[in-house]
């Protein structure tokens, strides 16, 4: 039976590091006040005094009051936050093992908090929230995180000081730069005094440690900076982006709804796409073992002109290879246990014809797959095995010539360009290598690593590169809370770093494509459908807070949680590609939608 008792105590705990500053972090643990039946009501943080070293660590407890075990319990950390309310891009607090398989009755399990700063975060007051959820996303127990950062030992406070503000207009979401001049009691200029930065109103904007200011409202903002005894204020006005409220108009779709539809890929006038799971309907249970082909000449009636059956219950993926002449479609959950892809002769486009399967070493499964020339980079499921590489240059008879794991986690996705291979490799985080680009004598057989970042909340999902601005936008999946886009700044591939988000409330992104002639990048966003966002300029902060979304492509029912399976009506945007000015786009529920931006 279960019986009831109080409120969980909340224990303030103190501690303090050097970390480039002094750093202050004060952990209050919070926990249900329901009845203590066996199970997650029984879950509790528990905080005494904690000092932490010089990396910025802390340990700490998670007890099971109760007599039952729970488990699996994931740590999930919420952004870290200045006191303005504005999240810091790439800053988070850490728990490791994020994960807990199991947590039995009545026993303690240490874990340990580890700040990681980013790149953006400097003098101030922060915030953050560390969460224990069970399997079933369920709230087990909270950690409230308030943390201060004091000036470094090589940044004097000044005697004085001016604040310039930025010449010329500055719109919402545009990145400016605060310059300073400042002296010392002596009369000399320092070169980088240390500042704290505020912002009148809060959640107005964001100022990162470097003096970079970005808007997340119109209209006059005040900016406030202290150094030492001194203090400055100045005023800007801020002028609206100027987009927004734009919307695509539905002009066509090819109906399927006897399988889900998982991926797709164009080539001139054909669209493929994949299928997903398995669906029950009219006909009874059906897999995902084909690939459908499309005739999208006439973009506004689609036809399904040809289906390649395979032995897999999910079809995952599907790329064209960039001169039109052969495809690949991935398997899993094969019944022979094989798995593997098949190559397809696109000799008559509208009807692939299978050249071979091949399985060697790929019996896990292969979930996502890109294709280069005459190499085909594999993901291969499951955490150890990570990418293979083939050589396809003999279709007919293809060889492993490379194989890469980054560590940690499993591998989710492959995207090459310009000789580089971007991992979305979950946990790991994403990692870049060279696979012919050069930097570091990489090639096809001979995969090098460069760099490598983890982005805040982890489930590195996918990504898309865009060299002409060194940005990588990568999507977190994330079911336990609204999944993030994130924005990795890699013109250093060598040191990728996080520097904004775009979070969308309610559902987890998927997959993306980038308009890079008007910088515009679509993002399917499962039962929120698709999203037009504008990545024009310096991308800082959060993007969702900077009126820079254009519009929105709802072609059916919104869903705001879970996995948006279900009716055909219900909206699951899986993926859109860009193709002669129309967006095509895989719908989980309903097959292929195409849309016309009307912007």
């Amino acid at each position: 039976m279960p019986t009831s008792r109080p409120p969980c105590p909340t224990r303030p705990g103190l501690a303090h590091t050097t970390l480039g500053a002094l750093l202050a972090l004060v952990v209050v643990a919070g926990c249900s006040d329901s009845p203590s039946a066996p199970g997650p009501d029984d879950i509790e943080f528990s905080v005494s005094q904690i000092t932490l070293d010089g990396l910025g660590e802390a340990t700490l407890v998670l007890r099971n009051r109760g007599a039952a075990p729970v488990g699996p319990v994931e740590f999930i950390s919420t952004p870290v936050r200045a006191g303005s309310g504005s999240g810091i891009p790439g800053a988070e607090i850490r728990v490791t093992p994020d994960q807990l398989p199991t947590l039995p009755g009545g026993t303690d399990r240490e874990v340990t908090l580890r700040l990681h700063p980013g790149d953006g975060l400097g003098v101030g007051r922060y915030t953050s929230t560390i969460e224990a959820r069970g399997g079933s996303g369920e709230r087990l127990a909270t950690l409230e995180v308030d943390f201060r950062l004091a000036c470094p030992s090589d940044r004097p406070p000044a005697a004085s000081f001016e604040i310039r503000p930025p010449v010329g207009d500055i719109r919402r979401g545009d990145v400016v730069a605060l310059e300073v001049d400042a002296l010392d009691s002596d009369g000399n200029a320092i070169a980088e005094p240390c500042v704290t930065w505020t912002i009148g109103g809060s959640g107005q904007g964001l100022v990162t440690s470097d003096a970079r200011f970005v808007a997340y409202s119109t209209g006059t903002i005040e900016i406030a900076g202290e150094s030492g005894d001194a203090r400055q204020t100045i005023t800007l006005e801020i002028a609206p982006r100027g987009v927004g409220g734009e919307q695509f108009t539905l002009v066509g779709e090819g109906r399927l709804t006897e399988q889900h539809t998982s991926d797709l890929w164009l080539w001139e006038d054909i669209a493929y796409t994949g299928t997903w799971g398995q669906r029950s309907g009219p006909e009874g249970l059906r897999f995902g073992n084909s690939l459908h082909a499309w005739d999208i000449s006439d973009p506004e009636a689609p036809v399904r002109t040809h289906t390649v059956q395979v032995d897999a219950r999910t079809v995952n993926d599907v790329k064209i290879r960039d001169d039109g002449q052969i495809a690949v479609m991935t398997h899993e959950n094969s019944n022979d246990g094989l798995n593997g892809i098949t190559l397809l002769d696109l000799t008559d486009p509208t009807r692939p014809e299978p050249i071979t399967r091949f399985t060697d070493g790929l019996q896990a499964g292969i979930h996502n797959v890109w294709i280069e020339g005459d190499h085909v980079y594999l993901v291969v499921n499951g955490t150890g095995n990570g990418l293979r590489v083939l050589d396809i240059s003999v279709p007919a008879d293809p060889q492993v010539v490379a194989s890469f794991y980054g560590g940690s986690s499993f591998l989710h996705d492959v995207y090459v360009r310009d000789g580089l291979a971007f991992l979305s490799h979950w946990d790991a985080g994403l990692i870049i290598l060279d696979v012919g680009h050069g930097m570091a004598g990489g090639a096809p057989d001979n995969p090098v690593e460069v760099g490598r970042t983890t982005t805040t909340g982890g489930r590195t999902h996918n990504a898309w590169y865009w060299p002409e601005t060194g940005y990588v936008f990568v999507g977190e999946e994330n079911f336990a809370r609204p999944g993030i886009m994130h924005v990795i700044d890699a013109r250093d591939l060598t040191n990728p770093k996080e520097v904004a988000t775009f979070e969308v409330p309610g559902q987890t992104p998927h997959n993306f494509w980038l308009d890079e002639d008007r910088g515009i990048l679509y993002l399917a966003w499962y039962g929120q459908g698709l999203r037009a966002l504008d990545v024009t300029g310096e991308l800082l902060g959060a993007l969702d807070r900077q009126g820079r979304e254009i519009a929105e492509g709802m072609y059916g029912d919104r869903r705001t949680s879970g996995l948006c399976t279900g009716a055909p009506t219900v909206t699951c945007t899986w993926a859109p590609q860009l193709h002669r000015g129309l967006v095509f786009v895989s719908d989980l529920n309903s097959g292929l939608r195409v849309l016309r931006p009307e912007f």
